[in-house]
């Protein structure tokens, strides 16, 4: 039988007496040079001082020892005395001699010693064989025992064993079979040890069902043959498999031992069955193996991965000597259920014990380091590893690129990336994931491109990171073309790729991008439903994002925080307070109330809906309020005019310790505006640079100037303009603008107008500004050319929309809408409204009106604006002294703003409008604003 066809190549055997192997990682050496026994010790000090002169037979008891406690340096002293006796060329001797070195890995002496040896020796040989296998070394003892072969010795039940664990380590299933024909032809098939043996290798090979035909074969099967089977049944992940036929053995009156008890332990933890693995413990005490350090270890990693912590360390705790497998199961299970201070804190427990962590251990270590942030205990970790020689390992290397990444040394992490003399997937994923975490977009996106180049290919995991950061860069068309790359891929239909497209879609704006994605997704779960529902409220569609939630809870998906968040930005949008309300309820039933994310979401939601009251209990329901609480709360004060309020709650938050950002001094500006505290605004804006660390943006340029431009300061908010560091943006141009048209300074705001027409070209409000300042001074030409440059210019006016939320659904209303089915209703409550105002002293402010048409038609236009059918709806349609709310898409206009004086008394309601700026409260008569607006 021609076994070795594919090493006809090879050296002739006097040529490869010693051959070389790569080398062994440092920590391995380690244990064997340094493992010593007291008393060989003692002995070898009493042959030196020649107090004692051993025999063969006490020589060859020693070197059995030495080998039992794996004790080279030991050995190699002893091997130098039998070689001064002139005991060197005993047989017995030299085998033991091959036995020791081989089990320690010293395998060129091991081979020296059998190739001087005079006659070929079978059992120096399978020692040689043996130790290669027992070491791992699949292709070493593959060699060795073709070099046996080619000798002419025949092969006993020891040797083959060995040899098939050969095959089993390299996954040789063609020698396997080869093997497995020398088996049969020597006639050591119905051997239980070999046929053992036989059924690991077809197993390891994956092939499995040969593995179950041998098994069966087997007449005298004991435990070892099952736990052979059944522990590749767990190797392989078969795991219920290997439950079934630890049942099947037990039925068949086999007792299991500690190895059978193991294997089941691993089961369950594959399984993730607690229960079943909770069983098998209490079989373990019960049949007195729980002192088995493979059982402890199997409990411990078990225990540990379910999450049930306090039993892995119970367990761990009464195992007698714990070894490093111990020590990594424990602390890998603290990483994996994210307890890693623990995690670090065993870490030191286990190094003071004597134990060193091995590259598990500190993989380990890294990933909790990652975690925390520990960026100082990260670059310690890192410098063990270069000592252990371990860095440029790829497994090693990607861990400490993620470290690196999260504690946001990206410098270190890219050198680390660039010195591994391997990138793979997982690798490059690593850096990529980590600029694009730490904001670094660009640079990720490039990576991406240098991986592309490169031919390597990518996974759902690069493409869901890329989207990511295109979405941060919100960059279509590269948007575009990851999307394009992932369908060319075969990623479409993956569920992180689909998310991460709807997601990128929404943020870059394009909603009809991502609904369609989300619609042509076979399976939608949670993630998609909150990146889509995310990108309609984003984007002024709450109405979609609330009927997606409906859709959601016919689907019975259990919306997380994020979920709850957006609808409840999207309820602030819409100012659907019921709704908003709804959710709020949803929330407590979820229980995320304690939640910050949500919780700035309520207060946010409610202080938009005009609640400003609810907004301030959810914010005292808050249990961490950081700078985006805060802000929420000021922002909603100044919105709804509590300006003095607004004021000192910014006092109280910097007392707190909490520092503001941009966004928080915009509202504090803000409140000083909509409360005419011109003071206190020039103060906070003056000292920004010094008490805040912030300098001026456009954004509170823009806050000063309309300020001033409110309180009638025209001079000062110009001079501001003039004094600018920066090119006057579009807000703060816009700020002047509306100063002009308050005070009615025609060349002020022919001005402003003049720069927003070249800022921001097709935007309607500054030609209708622009028009309102004119036909305030009745320049009726001037009206006309400003209409007449809309119409050349292809701009359209920004139609007035209001929306009312009645019983969960949202009207809409546009100036003079008879669309509605209660249009009829709406307009003879305003002829009602119209007749008891006029009663009561109202006067419609035809001025506000630009058509150049008779005063009783600009009347009848003044009557039928948006607002005013929303809330004359309102008064029909809900029951009488509920608050009507009503949001406005433009600034109220002041006709509007008086009539609800109005009609605020007669129908003794209170109104609450939402126009683009502010709130106003309309109750018994006036306005919360006081008129100043």
């Amino acid at each position: 039988m021609k076994l070795w066809r594919h090493h006809s190549r090879q050296k002739p055997l006097h040529q490869r007496l010693h051959p070389t192997f790569k080398p062994v990682p440092k920590q391995i050496h380690t244990f064997s040079q340094l493992s010593q026994d007291p008393q060989i010790t003692a002995i070898l000090s009493l042959i030196d001082k020649g107090n004692f002169v051993p025999t063969s037979v006490s020589y060859s008891k020693l070197l059995s020892q030495c080998c039992t406690t794996k004790s080279l340096r030991p050995g190699l002293q002893i091997h130098a005395h039998i070689t001064k006796s002139g005991l060197s060329e005993d047989p017995n001797i030299r085998n033991h001699l091959i036995n020791l070195y081989s089990k320690c890995r010293s395998f060129r002496y091991a081979r020296k010693l059998v190739d001087e040896s005079s006659e070929p020796d079978l059992v120096s040989w399978s020692a040689l064989i043996s130790g290669y296998a027992q070491n791992g070394l699949g292709g070493g003892a593959l060699m060795a025992f073709h070099g046996m072969h080619l000798l002419g010795l025949k092969c006993n039940e020891f040797t083959f064993s060995s040899v098939l664990k050969a095959c089993s380590i390299v996954k040789d299933l063609r020698i396997g079979k080869q093997i497995h024909g020398v088996i049969v032809v020597s006639g050591f098939e119905g051997d239980v040890f070999v046929a053992n043996t036989l059924v690991v290798m077809y197993a390891k090979c994956d092939e499995f069902l040969d593995s179950r035909r041998l098994f069966d074969e087997i007449p005298q099967r004991n435990v070892v043959s099952w736990n052979a089977l059944f522990s590749c049944y767990v190797q392989g992940d078969f795991y219920e498999e290997a439950v079934d036929l630890f049942h099947e053995m037990v039925s068949n009156g086999i007792k299991p031992n500690e190895f059978s008890l193991s294997s089941m332990v691993n089961a369950c933890t594959g399984l993730m069955d607690t229960s079943r693995g909770k069983l098998i413990h209490g079989c373990l005490i019960k049949l007195g193996y729980d002192w088995d350090p493979f059982s402890g270890n199997a409990l411990v990693d078990m225990y540990a991965k379910v999450g049930d912590l306090a039993d892995a360390i119970s367990v761990f705790e009464k195992i007698k000597e714990a070894d490093i497998v111990s020590w990594n199961a424990v602390i890998a299970g603290c990483v994996l259920h994210e307890y890693h201070e623990q995690a670090l804190k065993l870490l030191g427990h286990m190094k003071r014990s004597g134990i060193c962590p091995n590259i598990f251990t500190l993989s380990s270590a890294l990933k909790a380091c990652a975690a925390l942030g520990l960026k100082e205990l990260g670059r310690q970790l890192h410098c063990s590893l270069m000592k252990m020689d371990m860095e440029s390992d790829s497994f090693v290397g990607v861990g400490i690129v993620d470290m690196y990444s999260k504690c946001g040394l990206l410098e270190d992490a890219r050198m680390v990336f660039d010195l591994l003399p391997e990138k793979d997937l997982i690798a490059w994923n690593a850096i990529i994931y980590g600029y694009s975490q730490n904001g670094e977009d660009i640079e990720a996106l490039t990576l991406f491109a240098d991986m592309h180049k490169e031919g390597m290919q990518f996974n759902q995991t690069t493409l869901s990171t890329i989207l990511k950061s295109t979405a941060s860069l919100l960059i279509l068309h590269v948007c575009r073309q990851v999307h394009a790359l992932s369908v060319k891929s075969g990623f479409p239909s993956d569920i992180y790729v689909v998310n991460s497209l709807i997601d990128s879609y929404g943020k870059c704006s394009h909603v009809e991008d991502a609904e369609r994605i989300f619609e042509e997704c076979p399976i939608g779960d949670l993630v998609s439903f909150t990146s889509m529902i995310t990108a309609y409220a984003q984007y002024g569609q709450g109405e979609e994002a609330l009927k997606l939630y409906l859709e959601m809870q016919d689907m019975e998906l259990k919306p997380d925080r994020f979920v709850c968040s957006s609808l409840l930005n999207a309820c602030a949008n819409l100012s659907a307070y019921e709704q908003g309300k709804q959710l709020h309820v949803h929330i407590l039933k979820y229980g995320f109330v304690s939640d910050i994310f949500a919780g700035n979401s309520l207060v946010n939601m409610y202080a938009k809906c005009g609640s400003i009251d609810d907004a301030g209990h959810a914010f005292s329901e808050l249990t961490e309020r950081g700078i985006v609480s805060w802000s929420a709360m000021i922002g909603g004060l100044a919105q709804h005019g509590h300006g003095r309020q607004a004021l000192q709650l910014f006092d109280q938050m910097l007392k707190e310790g909490v520092s503001p950002n941009h966004i928080t001094l915009v509202s504090v500006l803000g409140a000083c505006n909509h409360a005419g505290l011109v003071t206190e605004a020039k103060r906070y804006f003056e000292s920004m640079e010094e008490l805040f660390g912030f300098k001026p943006m456009q954004e509170h340029y823009a806050c000063m100037i309309d300020l001033f431009g409110r309180a009638g300061n025209i001079s000062e908010a110009v001079e501001l303009v003039n004094k600018m560091p920066f090119d006057a943006s579009a807000a703060v141009w816009g700020a002047l603008l509306g100063a002009a048209r308050i005070h009615k300074d025609v060349e002020l705001g022919r001005r402003a107008a003049e720069k927003l027409f070249i800022l921001e070209p097709d935007k309607s409000g500054t030609h209708v500004l622009l028009a309102n300042i004119y036909a305030s001074v009745s320049m009726w030409e001037n009206v006309a050319e400003v209409r007449r440059l809309m119409r050349n210019g292809k701009v359209k006016k920004e139609p007035g929309m209001s929306w009312i939320e009645v019983k969960d659904k949202v009207y809409t209303f546009l100036v003079g809408d008879r669309s509605h089915y209660r249009s009829r209703e709406v307009y003879a409550k305003l002829d009602e409204l119209s007749d008891l105002m006029e009663k009561a002293g109202y006067v419609p402010m035809v001025e506000v009106n630009l058509h150049d048409v008779e005063q009783i038609e600009k009347e009848q236009l003044l009557y039928h604006h948006s607002e005013k059918l929303a809330v004359a709806f309102g008064l029909i349609a809900t029951p009488p002294g509920a608050p009507i709310r009503v949001k406005k898409n433009l600034r109220v206009c002041i006709d509007c703003h008086t009539a609800f004086k109005f009609i605020c008394k007669i129908a003794s309601r209170e109104i609450v409008l939402r126009d683009r700026n502010r709130f106003h409260h309309f109750k018994d008569g006036s306005c919360s604003c006081g008129d100043y607006w």
